[in-house]
């Protein structure tokens, strides 16, 4: 790791911030996805159940 003298708290805690919004944004995206795949056998269900 390079020495970053005294921006070492800023430039760490900027990296940190970055990963926790990066995770919170692809735990999101996967409960998102979950949500919609719910909704869309719901709908073929009913769509099935009408032929």
């Amino acid at each position: 790791m390079p020495d970053l003298g005294k921006y070492a708290g800023a430039v760490l805690s900027a990296y940190a911030v970055s990963l926790a919004l990066l995770a919170v944004l692809v735990l999101w995206s996967l409960w998102r996805a979950k949500r919609v795949k719910a909704a869309l056998e719901k709908v073929e269900a009913r769509r099935n159940g009408q032929d």
